[in-house]
C-alpha cells in the first residue's frame, strides 16, 4: 500500500511544525481523504476514521475554547486514544495548553498553516490523491505534444528513444524515457512521471545516455503529464491488414482505465515524429468534435445519395 511521509507533507505544504521533538518521518499518510473532527469534539465517535489527517477549523478551535476544563479532558482523552498522523490547525491557529500536552504525551504531531480550511483542505486532498494513487511503471516513452499526453511503447530497439528526441527537437517536451510510472488519479485520468534515476535522461544505441534538459534547455522537459493517447509501434507486416480509416478507435486498458491506442508499423522511410505529431492533433481534434474519418464517409454517403437521385 502507498504511503506519505508526514514530513513530505509538511514540506510540500509548507507548514509549521509545533511539536518539533517529535520526527515526522515516523508519521505515514495512508489515504487523501482528510477529516475535520467536529462531531468528535461534541462527543460523537461512532464511524471515526482516525487513519485521516485531522484538520482543525475556525469552527472547530471556537468550540474548544469555548468548554470548560473538565469537558475538555473528557474530550482529548478520547480524541489521542486513537492513533491519529497529525492534526493540522488552519489560519495559523494554535492550540491550547492541554491539547499540546496530550498531542506530546501520545506522540501525534501537530502542524499549522497559514492557510484557510477550504484551501487547505483541497490543496492537500489533490497532492495526496496523487502521490497515493495505485501506481504501476511500464516501458514506454511519454512525450507531452501539443498538450496531449503521449505515451510511446513498442518491443525494445524498435525506436521509441528516437521518435521522443525528433519531438524534443521539434519543440515537445519530454515526460520520460525508458520506464514510466503511470498514476490512476481518477477513473478518467492516468498521470504518468519518471522515476527520479532516469528523469531527463534518454538512452540512444550506439551513442549512450544524453540529457535532455542539459542539453534543450528546461522548456524541453516537464514533470508529468496525463496518458491521452498511446501509439504502440510495431514492425511491418505486410499479411497484416492496417487501419487505413479510423473510423473505429481501438483502446488498451492501464489500471482500469481505457486509453485510445494507435498501432503504427514501422518500415524504413517513416517519419515517427511527424506521425505522433499528426496522431495527436488528431485525438485533440476529436476531443472539441471534429473526425476527419467521419467526415470523409460523411462526404461520400453524400456523394451516393446524390448519384442516385441523379440516375433517377
Amino acid at each position: 500500500m502507498a504511503t506519505v511521509s508526514l514530513n513530505d507533507l509538511i514540506e510540500k505544504m509548507k507548514l509549521e511544525n509545533l511539536t518539533p521533538e517529535l520526527d515526522p518521518n515516523k508519521k505515514k499518510i495512508t489515504q487523501p481523504d482528510i477529516n475535520r473532527p467536529a462531531l468528535q469534539l461534541a462527543g460523537y465517535f461512532e464511524h471515526f476514521d482516525a487513519s485521516r489527517l485531522q484538520i482543525i477549523g475556525f469552527v472547530e478551535y471556537t468550540y474548544l475554547e469555548g468548554l470548560e476544563e473538565s469537558r475538555k479532558q473528557e474530550v482529548y482523552n478520547r480524541l489521542f486514544s486513537y492513533d491519529i498522523p497529525a492534526f493540522v490547525f488552519s489560519r495559523e491557529l494554535h492550540p491550547d495548553e492541554l491539547f499540546m500536552r496530550y498531542a506530546l504525551e501520545h506522540k501525534i504531531p501537530i502542524l499549522s498553516t497559514k492557510k484557510s480550511t477550504s484551501s487547505f483542505m483541497a490543496e492537500s486532498i489533490r497532492w495526496l490523491n496523487v502521490q497515493l494513487a495505485p501506481c504501476i511503471s511500464v516501458h514506454g516513452v511519454l512525450v507531452d505534444v501539443f498538450g496531449e499526453g503521449v505515451l510511446i511503447t513498442g518491443e525494445s530497439g524498435i525506436g521509441k528513444s528516437e521518435a521522443a528526441l525528433e519531438l524534443v527537437k521539434r519543440g515537445h517536451r519530454l515526460v520520460t524515457d525508458d520506464v514510466v510510472e503511470l498514476r490512476k488519479v481518477s477513473d478518467d485520468t492516468l498521470i504518468g512521471s519518471a522515476p527520479d534515476i532516469t528523469k531527463h535522461f534518454i538512452e540512444l544505441r550506439g551513442i549512450g545516455i544524453v540529457d535532455i534538459k542539459a542539453m534543450f534547455g528546461a522548456s524541453s522537459v516537464r514533470e508529468t503529464a496525463s496518458i491521452d493517447l498511446v501509439i504502440r509501434l510495431e514492425d511491418w507486416d505486410k499479411e497484416k491488414e492496417y487501419d487505413r480509416l479510423g473510423l473505429e478507435e481501438s483502446y488498451t486498458e492501464y489500471l482500469g482505465n481505457k486509453i485510445v491506442c494507435h498501432n503504427i508499423p514501422i518500415r524504413p522511410g517513416r517519419n515517427l515524429a511527424i506521425i505522433c505529431e499528426t496522431a495527436a492533433v488528431n485525438h485533440r481534434q476529436k476531443k472539441m468534435g471534429y473526425n476527419a474519418a467521419q467526415e470523409l464517409y460523411t462526404r461520400v454517403q453524400n456523394s451516393l445519395a446524390k448519384r442516385r437521385e441523379e440516375d433517377e
